[in-house]
This record gives structure tokens, sequence and C-alpha cells, in this order.
């Protein structure tokens, strides 16, 4: 099936209205972070399955829809390169996949396209191939804040095998750094080390009382969500009164 069948295909189940939704949902608007993305109006779950009815599809044969200016074409090619990945039986044809999604990593330029794909396919591949986490440390220090959103997401593969230490030391490299960390990755940052406590509370524990009152306040509190209430307002206390202590203090009358 041509690219152009692939697109009309896609472009059938456009909905304007579930549009309009989804293009303030992912803040589109000016100097919002999804600025210019468009939207076709298509569900994930619609996606989902036409991704599945054309999961043989060759690799090129994507390479327009992960050129378009429409989100859901971009999020279905990738779904097919997510499946193939999944599928693959050696490592040969892992790469193949690994080294498509590196080509076209400006195409995963939102939060949800990075966070289905990068876990299971990029992040995937690094945990197989240890050589290849200088990426990590490449992506986490690019000016494209979704680079360094895919940087944070690729760990989740660490994690899910008990494995922290990238997901912490990409962490520290952030907090160190001068640059105020984007709300994105707050988030994202926050997500993983909840992730990781769910699996090892003592890690998490032995993280946030090192880094708790350092912490930006949305990524602390997605940190300490599944902590008991009592931690978690410990915590907060941590950072609150370390946020005072670091305001310059109001000068004397004269």
């Amino acid at each position: 099936m041509k690219t152009t069948e692939l697109q009309a295909t896609l472009r059938e189940q456009a909905n304007p209205e579930q549009a309009q939704q989804a293009s303030r949902f992912f803040k589109t608007g000016p100097g919002q972070y999804g600025e210019g993305d468009c939207f076709l109006g298509i569900k994930v779950p619609v996606l989902r399955s036409w991704a599945r009815n054309h999961k043989d599809t060759p690799l090129r044969q994507l390479e327009p829809l992960l050129a378009s200016k429409y989100h859901e074409e971009r999020l279905a090619a990738l779904l097919i390169v997510l499946l193939q990945y999944q599928k693959a039986r050696s490592d040969a044809a892992r790469q193949v996949c690994f080294d498509f999604l590196r080509q076209h990593i400006k195409a995963m330029n939102n939060w949800d396209l990075v966070d289905v794909i990068v876990p299971s396919t990029l992040g995937d591949w690094i945990l197989r191939n240890p050589a290849e986490e200088r990426l990590l440390w490449k992506w986490i220090a690019s000016e494209t804040l979704w680079e360094r959103r895919i940087a944070v997401m690729a760990t989740f593969a660490q994690i899910r095998k008990g494995r922290y230490d990238l997901t912490l030391q990409l962490c520290e490299a952030q907090l160190k750094s001068e640059q105020p960390l984007h709300d994105l990755m707050q988030k994202a940052n926050g997500w993983m080390l909840r992730e990781m406590g769910k699996r090892d509370l003592p890690v998490l524990l032995g993280f946030l009382e090192l880094w708790a009152a350092h912490l930006p306040r949305t990524m602390l509190r997605y940190a300490i969500e599944k902590l008991p209430e009592e931690q978690r307002q410990g915590f907060l206390r941590l950072r609150s009164g370390a946020e005072q202590a670091r305001k310059p203090s109001a000068q004397e009358p004269s």
C-alpha cells in the first residue's frame, strides 16, 4: 500500500471537533510547548488498531507519515515501528528499528509521542546495549525539550529491570544544571522516581533525603505521590524550609 493510501485511510477517521479538543489539550498555542502541532482528531485506540492492521509496512514507507504536520500520522507511524521492534526476534532486526527511530527522532515532538514509544524501543535497545548509554547524555544535554524527555523516559526500561543508576544520574545532572527544569521535565523525572520507588522504596527515600530540598515542586510532588501522607508532608516541609532559607532576606530600612 502506498503511503498516500496509508494517509488516506487515516484521514477517513478525522473528527474536526476532537481535533480542536486535542489542540487545546496538547498546548498548541503561540509560545506553548506544542506550538504549531496540527491534529486530525483521531483517538488513540483507533490509531493503535490502524497500526496493528498495517504493522508489516516497510519502514521507509512510513517516512512521509513521520514528516507529517499531523500529530496522529506521526503517532500512527511510530506505533508501527514499536510493533515491529517488539516482534523482532534478533538484535539485527531490533537495531533496524532503533536506527530508524534515531534518524527520525524529531518526529517525537510531543510528550505522548515520547512516552508511548521510547521506553520499549530506544530504552529497551540501550538496556540491551550499554555502550549506547552515551546517547542518554547527548539527549539530556540537548536544547530540544523532547530529546531531554526522551533521555529520561528511555530509563523506564532500566527501572523495569530493577536498574536505577541511570535514572538517578540523569536526575542529579539536571538538578546540578543552572537551567531551570521545564514543567514537562519535572513531571517526567518525578514520574520515573515514583516508578523506581514502587519497586525499591529505600532507593527512592535515599535519593529524597539528599535531594528533596532542592527538587522543583512539581518534580517532588510526582516523586512522592505514592508515599504515606506523613512522609509526603515531611518531604514537602523539607523543601519549603529550604526554599525559604534560599530567599534573600529583606533589607533593614536605613
